[in-house]
Order: C-alpha cells, then structure tokens, then sequence
C-alpha cells in the first residue's frame, strides 16, 4: 500500500497507522530527500495555521498528525520557529505549516525571543494554497475580534483562500453566543454571503463599530501614530486605518467551530482538507512526518516541559545543547542534553528541591520523545548556569 504503514484489521480493512520521526538524524534528512512514491493521480494541499499566540496551532497540527511532533503549552511562544508537518492518506498529501503566533518587534525584544517569531509567520504564508486563521474562543478578548497582526496577513494576501476555525469551543460556556462572534470576525459575510443570525434586523447606527481599542485593553505594540504606517508592511497608510477599525474579515470561504484536543471535530476539518487539495505531484515521500530533526524534535519537547512546570520568565531564558545522543544495545535511544540558565535561582528552580523538578522534566519529556521515535527514550537533562 501507498502512503503509511498499515495494519490489517479482522474486518479485512486497513488501519494505517502515523508515521514517526527516525531517531537518527542522517536517517531524517535521507527519508526528506527520497523521491516521494507517488500514487496514480495525487492530490496536494499546502496549509498555512495562522493565529495570535496561544491560539492552540501546535495542538490542531498534532492533532491531524496523528503524533505529537510539535510542543504544545499553555504559555505564549511555544512555538519558535516555521515547522512542517506531513499528513499523507490515499492518493492526498497535505503539508502543514505550524507557524509561531503573529505577534510584533517590540514585543519579540521586550521578552528576548527570536527573531525567527517575527519572520517566520509572514513567509509561511506566501507558500500556502490555505490559510486557517484560529481563534480562541475561550480568551475573551481574542474572541471579540481578530488580532490585528492576522487581520494584515489576511490583507497582504487576499488571493489565498482563508478559512476561520474557532478552538477551545468545549471551554465555552454559552453556545449560542458562538454564532455572535462568528459574526463578528467574518464581518457578517461568509463564503461572500451575509449571514443570517438574528430574527431582529438591527438599524444602520447599531452596526457602527467602535475602534479597535475601545473594548481591549491598550497594546503599546498596535499604538502607531495617527496617520503613519507599520514600516515593515506592504499595506498603504489609509489600509492600515482601515483595518484598525475593523473587527472581522468578510472574505473567509468557511467557519469551523472545534476543540482541537477532539479527535472527532479534528477529523471534520481533515476531511476539508482533503476535498479541497488539488491535482499535483506530491513533495515528500508518505512516510515523512516532519522537516524537523531528531534533536529539534527533542528540544522543543524539552521546552515544552520547561514552560508548563516553570515560572512565567524562567524557561524564556534558558537555551539547551544536546551533548549525547545514540541508540543503546536493546534499540533504546540515550539522550543528554545539558540546560543552561542565566541566573543562579533559575538553576534551582530547574534542579528543585532533591533533584525533583529536573527528574520530572526528564521523565514526562522522554515519554512524548518514546511515542514520536516510537522505542523507550532515555533521556538525561543537566543545568548549568550560562556564563
């Protein structure tokens, strides 16, 4: 059979299983330049996931994955650089682009990110035959209306069709209130028609909406001048205003309303994706999972760890090499990764109290590591203060 490993079933059918990550580095970088096995008449679909940060992108790319092979946390900035993935079912490859959270220059060198967080997001999406804009209904805020970085890489590429997915829908507790607000950020227009929600037309003065900062608290970072222009944006002067006084975007072709941790609506929006991909030669072999290393894999995993068990600033700050990595006599893969920290009390917040807290990132990071390279992980993590 073409595309992923697949296991009989006792009905005669065929489960096929996600592919995995080889541990070794050489084997990853070999598998991405095979010649892809192409089927008959495939199909292909690149996938831009956009969004403010923490809109739960990681998660969804996982999700479709089938495999954890992006981090995934609850605090901002997980995701530091442009990551693939590749979903390859039947005839159809769809490539995800997993992109940082649009977010702006101030605010990259107030938390000492990279500058990758500020690049990535924008090229990502000139490559895309999709976007998915993804909002989280659960921040209220977020959900009042689009970030203001989305609404310009929507504008800078009107020719790429865009769909809106509306995440963490379980988190919400009014459900009738999701038709309001997918009123909101289409404008009221989906697909180019007007949508009709409510029984009562509302007179022309109601429908006049408040500047963008009316309702939200101040961001200093979309504070520009009157008059003046983002000068890193294509966009002219007058589209910039435009757009801050916008709530919506009226171009979206659909509206997706899920909780990305659901494996049931995930596979709705999957099944989109897979209509919607269009005749090509597909770019990687099926049994390619990722563009990222094995050792990139890791760390981002590592972080991840740092990021949910660590205080708000620590794990922003700390940077990992990998000092060992082989594959032991029963086929488990050894890992050390030495951490290294900027001030002395991080180190203890690392190490805890009798070693606890670093033995604990070791354990729950080579668990996720043990399902993506698909044999026990060993993994070993060191801290040492960064001098």
């Amino acid at each position: 059979m073409k595309g992923k490993a697949a296991v009989a079933e006792a009905d005669g059918g065929f489960y096929r299983l996600p592919a995995s990550v080889p541990p070794d580095s050489g084997e990853q970088l070999s598998l991405l330049m095979r010649h892809p096995d192409q089927p008959d008449n495939p199909k292909v679909l690149k996938v831009a996931i956009i969004g403010a940060p923490n809109a739960g992108k990681s998660t969804l790319s996982n999700q479709l994955l089938g495999r954890k092979v992006f981090a995934v946390s609850k605090k901002v900035h997980t995701t530091r650089t442009r990551s693939m993935g590749v979903l390859t079912e039947d005839d159809t490859q769809i490539i995800l682009l997993d992109t940082p959270g649009l977010t702006t220059a101030s605010k990259v060198k107030r938390h000492q990110l990279e500058k990758s967080l500020l690049v990535d997001p924008w090229n990502t999406v000139k490559e895309a035959d999709l976007m998915v804009v993804m909002v989280d209904v659960a921040d209220r805020w977020m959900c009042k209306r689009l970030d203001f970085e989305v609404l310009k890489c929507l504008a800078q590429h009107p020719d790429i069709p865009a769909v809106l997915v509306l995440n963490k829908v379980d988190l919400f507790e009014v459900k009738d209130k999701l038709l309001d607000i997918t009123a909101e950020l289409t404008c009221g227009v989906v697909n180019g028609r007007k949508m009709r929600i409510r029984p009562v037309i509302k007179p022309p003065w109601a429908e006049k909406r408040p500047e963008r900062q009316s309702e939200e608290p101040l961001d200093e970072d979309n504070a520009w001048p009157e008059g003046s222009a983002d000068p890193n944006s294509p966009l002219s002067k007058e589209q910039l205003k435009a757009l801050r006084s916008q709530q919506g975007w009226p171009h979206f072709k659909d509206v997706f309303m899920l909780s990305s941790v659901d494996r049931e609506d995930v596979e709705t929006l999957k099944n989109y994706f897979m209509v919607a991909a269009k005749p090509g030669p597909w770019q990687y072999h099926s049994e390619v999972l990722t563009d990222q290393s094995p050792e990139e894999v890791c760390t981002n995993i590592i972080r991840e760890k740092l990021l949910e068990n660590l205080p708000q600033e620590v794990p922003y700050s700390m940077t990992q090499t990998v000092e060992f990595w082989q594959n032991g006599e029963n086929s488990e893969l050894e890992v050390f990764v030495r951490l290294y920290a900027k001030k002395d009390t991080h180190v203890r917040m690392v190490i805890g109290t009798g070693g606890q807290m670093v033995s604990q990132l070791a354990r729950e990071a080579a668990d996720d590591l043990s399902r993506v390279f698909l044999r026990e992980v060993k993994l070993r993590l060191s801290v040492k203060l960064k001098k």
